[in-house]
C-alpha cells in the first residue's frame, strides 16, 4: 500500500472555467488552485452537467444524469425543522431514509469503490447530492468519516446554526440564526447571529482527517459551498478593497472566490508539511458552469442584454459582451448554470500528481465527471462497477499514446439534454415546457435541436443543423438511447421526487404495520 497515492478531490459550487486565472482570469488571481495546473495537468474539454444535484449524482455514481430514474431529488430544507421545533432529529432522518429515494438498488459509490482498494474515506463539506440526506445513507454509501451539511438549502448559508459530524448533530456556537440558507428572511446585515463562517469549520476538519490518516492511502472528497450565492462573506480581502474595476458587490463575491483559493493553499501546505504532496493526487472541478451572484442593473443582468433587448437560456443566451461581466466568468462561453449551453456544464477540471503527470500539461481530450468513480477504480486496483458509464482517464494522466476515449458524452438540463462527441460536435434539445409534461417523448413531436462544432465555435453562435442532416439523425439517436428511449429523462423534471416526509402516506404507514 505504500505506493498507492492518495486522493483529495476538491469541488467548487457554481464556479464558472473563466473564474481561475489558470484558464484566463484578468481581474482576480488564484495561485493556489493554479498551483494544481501548474504542477500537473489543466483539462479544457471537461463536462459536469447543468446545476449541483445532477452533477453531483454522476460523480458519486459514476452514472451520467439522463438516463431514467438513476437519481432523483430528495427535499431540500427540512433540516430547518428542527431549529424550529417542528420535529425531532431521529425522527426527521428516519422519514427521510425511508422516504428519500436516491439511487436505484445496487448502485455503487464512489467511496465505497475507494473502500475496496483499502482507502480511507471522508467527505466534508457540502454532503451528498442533495437537497437532503441522513447519517444512514452516508454511511452506506462507503464513508468512514463526514462532516458537514445533511440539507443543500442550509447551504446558502454560510453561518449554519448546527453540521453533523458522523451523524452527531453539532451546535455551532454564536451562529443562531434558524433561516440560514434563507438570508432573505433575516438582515443580511445583522451579523449578532453570524459568527462562524462554514469554510473556516471545514478547513479544520480536512487538516484533522488527512493528520489522522497520513500512514494510510486515503479519499478526502471536499465539496465545497463556495462560490455558490448568495454573496457571503464576512471582510473584502485586503488585496481587493481598493480595486476600481469592481463594485462593492463583485468584491464580496471575488472574495468568495478567494476563500476557496485559501483552502486550496492550506491543504498544498499541509501536504508540504507532512510530507505527502509528492504521493498525493489533488484533483480541482466544479460540478457545473458559472452561475452570476453580483448582478447589478447597467453592469451584470440575465433577463435581458444590457441594451434592453429581451433574451432567454433557450435561444438567446447569456454572453459577457451582451450581459456584462466583468469577471468574464463563463469564458467567453454561452449560457450559465441551468442551462445546456457550454457555459453552464463545462467546467474546470485539474489534476496534480507528481512523478507521474508532467509540469504544465494540457488535455484537450473530452471527459466528463462520472469518468471520476472509472478513474479511481482503476488507481485503487478494483473492479469498475457493472453500472457505470465513465471512462478511466488514469491513461491520460499517465501520458498514453492512445487512450481509451468517448465517442461522445451526455448531460442533461431542466429543458432538455445535450450530446457532445470527441471531435468537437455537439447537439442541443430544447423541449417546449408543454411537452415536458407527457409521460415520455421522442424526436418528433416539436422538440427544437441545435447543431454546434464546440472546438471551433466555444461560443455556439453557428448553428449548423441545417448543413449537416445526417450528423443530426446519427447524434439525435445516439442522445434518444442514452437517455433510454425518452428525451424526458434529460430534463430536471423528470427527477424530481418530493414525497411528504412529516406525514407518511398510507402505503408506507401500512408497509410499516404489514
Amino acid at each position: 500500500m505504500a505506493d498507492t497515492p492518495n486522493i483529495i478531490y476538491i469541488y467548487a459550487d457554481d464556479l464558472g472555467m473563466g473564474m481561475l486565472s489558470c484558464y484566463g482570469q484578468q481581474v482576480i488571481e488564484t495561485p493556489n488552485i493554479d498551483r494544481i495546473a501548474n504542477q500537473g495537468m489543466r483539462f479544457t474539454r471537461a463536462y459536469g452537467t447543468s446545476f449541483c444535484a445532477p452533477a453531483r449524482a454522476s460523480l458519486l455514481c459514476g452514472i451520467h444524469d439522463v438516463h431514467a430514474g438513476r437519481w432523483t431529488y430528495t427535499p431540500g430544507n427540512v433540516y430547518k425543522k428542527l431549529s424550529t421545533g417542528e420535529i425531532g432529529n431521529e425522527d426527521l432522518q428516519e422519514l427521510l431514509y425511508n422516504t428519500g429515494i436516491e439511487a436505484q438498488a445496487g448502485d455503487e459509490f464512489l467511496a465505497s469503490v475507494a473502500r475496496k482498494g483499502g482507502y480511507a474515506t471522508g467527505q466534508i463539506g457540502k454532503l451528498e447530492w442533495g437537497f437532503s440526506t441522513t447519517a444512514r445513507s452516508i454511511g452506506e454509501h462507503g464513508w468512514d468519516y463526514h462532516y458537514g451539511y445533511y440539507d443543500h438549502i442550509q447551504c446558502h448559508g454560510f453561518y449554519p446554526p448546527f453540521l453533523y459530524e458522523n451523524g452527531m448533530k453539532i451546535e455551532i456556537d454564536g451562529n443562531t440564526d434558524v433561516h440560514c440558507g434563507n438570508p432573505a428572511l433575516t438582515d443580511p446585515q445583522d451579523m449578532s447571529c453570524r459568527k462562524v463562517y462554514s469554510q473556516d469549520l471545514f478547513d479544520e476538519k480536512i487538516s484533522q482527517f488527512i493528520r489522522a490518516n497520513q500512514h494510510c492511502p486515503f479519499l478526502l472528497y471536499h465539496p465545497s459551498q463556495l462560490p455558490h450565492g448568495p454573496i457571503y462573506y464576512p471582510e473584502v480581502y485586503p488585496q481587493l478593497r481598493d480595486d476600481e474595476r469592481l463594485t462593492e458587490q463583485e468584491k464580496q463575491y471575488a472574495s468568495m472566490v478567494l476563500r476557496l483559493d485559501e483552502t486550496v493553499g492550506k491543504i498544498w501546505e499541509l501536504l508540504d508539511e507532512l510530507d505527502l504532496s509528492d504521493r498525493t493526487i489533488v484533483m480541482f472541478a466544479s460540478d457545473n458552469g458559472h452561475e452570476t451572484y453580483y448582478l447589478q442593473e447597467g453592469r451584470t443582468v440575465k433577463d435581458r442584454t444590457l441594451e434592453g433587448k429581451p433574451m432567454n437560456d433557450i435561444d438567446a443566451p447569456f454572453r459577457t459582451r451582451t450581459n456584462g461581466d466583468v469577471f468574464n466568468g463563463n469564458a467567453g462561453m454561452a449560457g450559465l448554470k441551468f442551462s445546456n449551453w457550454d457555459g453552464g456544464c463545462r467546467i474546470p477540471f485539474l489534476v496534480s500528481w507528481p512523478g507521474v503527470i508532467p509540469k504544465e500539461s494540457v488535455c484537450n481530450q473530452l471527459i466528463a465527471n462520472y469518468d471520476t468513480m472509472a478513474t479511481v477504480a482503476e488507481i485503487a486496483g478494483v473492479p469498475l462497477p457493472e453500472r457505470s458509464d465513465g471512462l478511466s482517464f488514469l491513461p491520460v494522466l499517465r501520458g498514453d499514446s492512445n487512450p481509451p476515449k468517448h465517442e461522445y458524452i451526455v448531460f442533461g438540463g431542466p429543458y432538455g439534454p445535450a450530446l457532445v462527441t470527441e471531435e468537437g460536435w455537439k447537439l442541443r434539445v430544447v423541449i417546449p415546457e408543454a411537452l415536458r409534461k407527457k409521460p415520455s417523448l421522442n424526436y418528433e413531436e416539436g422538440v427544437a435541436i441545435g447543431l454546434y462544432h464546440v472546438t471551433d465555435d466555444p461560443s455556439e453562435e453557428r448553428e449548423l443543423s441545417a448543413e449537416y442532416p445526417e450528423l443530426v439523425k446519427r447524434l439525435r439517436g445516439c442522445l434518444l438511447k442514452a437517455c433510454d428511449g425518452n428525451l424526458l429523462n434529460g430534463t430536471s423534471g423528470r427527477h424530481q421526487v418530493f414525497p411528504d416526509i412529516y406525514i407518511p402516506t398510507f402505503q408506507e404507514v401500512l408497509k410499516g404495520i404489514i
